[in-house]
């Protein structure tokens, strides 16, 4: 009998067109999938993040049987579980004998650093594979970033554009423009509303899980009740179409806009599928250029929802092979403020911050304005550790793994690897809030005081920010220049605003340990 060849799948590889299982015979191939309890604790993962992962793992392991695959699926409560894709795969070794591994390269180096040990520790050989599901390999970013003085997102796009031919008109960009994000700039009109999300109820599998999780996890961050994220995909497919048609024509206008209590607005929800391996990028993309030219999205959205797949998605996860294992240590700015107390609690008074912090709770999710221009750029601001907003980041949303999450965060939100992704940092003052938002409103801080106890915490912490870091941002072209208004205040208002500042960060109460990692 020919031994088999062993395809361990990750819970972010959930596709049947994954690089290790095409070319195999289904009669001589075992895949294995594992539930491992390092996985659910190296940081403590949001239990909605954890339902999401487990239960699309069962619904697909189910998807691949019923496709005639054989399937060693071990479950998080099997007492002989390793607790370690490692010891998984040692264990299955034992079980099947495999001739080889095959497996596709993982989306965080500290599980590519342990699957490069396998052939070594192994009875079999390990063959790790590309993972091809992305529009830009990695060799391909390489060879694009290799010798340029900076590395922008804007260039890669375009490039990423004629590579897919996506909006496109022949050689020249539909439209005149590559980029309309001036067009996708809106402040929220008085009462704006979106079409509620698609919510999926649990099955008998991830309500199995969510079982699991609450049993095993209850102590993590985070809520149940009211899990509904697409777990198969079908479902994944079902929330695209919603997508397309109920909130992409506005998307593009609404797209950096925050309304407390609407959580989702017209964005897609789809990064947590597209993550995982239900829904493909290449796909998405070419159903939204369809919207377009069937007449049903104007340009500047589905060049917004394009720019957000193709060249954003795509750009961070290039950077993050690039400039690792270094960028996890990055901190340029030289943070080391512990984490805040309410990050965890939201019990600020500040209402944007508090809004963030709910939706996150509740939703495993916030969408990309709420994390960068709230959550991060208080970070920024306060001088947080990157590391202690890295870990959570990683642990809170449901879309969170570290190829996508610690650029994000440690280079575009934090500016801590000193400018090699973003050209300035992201810092900004309340009013930045209050024009984008309708948090402001009805916050017990005022926005338009300054200093002092009841103003806007944003507004001091930005001058502080920018005296503190001066030496490294006044020669940078995009804000070295407003280090002349700073000049103009004069001494005394200079001395208002940080002493507001350091008023505002004297009272900020650490977190409690074990809530991130234990």
């Amino acid at each position: 009998m020919t031994a088999p060849v062993l395809v361990p799948v990750l819970g972010d590889q959930l596709t049947p067109t994954l690089a290790s299982l095409r070319g195999c015979d289904k009669g001589t191939t075992i895949v294995l999938m594992m539930e491992v309890a390092e996985e659910a604790t190296y940081v403590r993962h949001h239990q909605q993040k954890l339902v999401l992962f487990f239960s699309a793992m069962r619904h697909f392991a189910a998807e691949l049987a019923a496709d005639g695959w054989q399937v060693d699926y071990v479950r998080l409560d099997d007492p002989a579980n390793a607790g370690t894709f490692s010891g998984e795969v040692a264990r299955a070794v034992e079980r099947h004998c495999p001739r080889a591994i095959r497996v596709v390269e993982p989306g965080e180096w500290r599980v590519l650093t342990a699957m490069q040990e396998w052939g070594d520790k192994l009875a079999c050989p390990a063959e790790i594979l590309p993972d091809d599901r992305f529009v830009c390999s990695l060799a391909e970013f390489r060879a694009w970033a290799d010798g340029r003085k900076q590395l922008r997102m804007e260039f890669f796009y375009r490039e990423m554009r004629r590579k897919t031919g996506l909006l496109m008109d022949g050689a020249e960009p539909v439209g005149g423009q590559w980029n309309f994000d001036h067009d996708n700039r809106a402040g929220p009109p008085r009462g704006l509303k979106a079409p509620p999300r698609p919510h999926f109820a649990p099955d008998a599998v991830t309500q199995e899980v969510i079982a699991l999780v609450r049993d095993r996890f209850g102590g993590h961050f985070g809520t149940l009740d009211s899990f509904a994220w697409p777990v198969t995909r079908g479902e994944a497919e079902a929330a695209a179409a919603a997508f397309f048609e109920q909130r992409l024509p506005d998307f593009g206008k609404y797209q950096d806009a925050m309304v407390a209590g609407e959580d989702d607005l017209f964005h897609s929800l789809l990064s947590t599928s597209l993550n995982l391996g239900l829904l493909d990028p290449l796909d998405l993309c070419r159903r939204a250029q369809a919207e377009y030219h069937a007449g049903r999205a104007p340009l500047n959205s589905v060049e917004g929802f394009i720019r957000q797949i193709i060249g954003w998605r795509e750009y961070v996860r290039g950077f993050y092979w690039t400039f690792m294992p270094g960028l996890a240590d990055a901190n340029k700015l030289h943070a080391t403020r512990p984490l805040p107390d309410f990050w965890w609690t939201g019990n600020t008074d500040m209402r944007c911050l508090a809004d963030c912090v709910r939706s996150t709770r509740d939703n495993a999710h916030a969408h990309h304005i709420q994390r960068l221009m709230v959550l991060g750029n208080f970070a920024l601001l306060a001088g947080i550790d990157p590391r202690a907003v890295q870990d959570w980041f990683l642990t809170v949303y449901a879309d969170a793994i570290e190829w996508v999450e610690l650029p994000n965060v440690a280079a575009m939100a934090l500016y801590a690897d000193g400018g090699a992704l973003a050209s300035k940092p992201y810092a900004a003052s309340g009013a930045y809030i209050h024009r984008m938002s309708d948090y402001c409103g009805k916050c017990r801080y005022s926005v338009a005081q300054k200093t002092g106890p009841d103003a806007c915490p944003f507004n001091a912490l930005y001058w502080h920010f920018m005296q503190a870091n001066r030496r490294l941002l006044e020669a940078n072209p995009r804000i070295g220049r407003i280090f002349a208004t700073w000049d103009r205040m004069g001494e005394e208002r200079q001395a208002e605003y940080l002493a507001s500042a350091e008023a505002l960060l004297a009272r900020l109460e650490p977190a409690a340990p074990g809530w991130a990692r234990e």
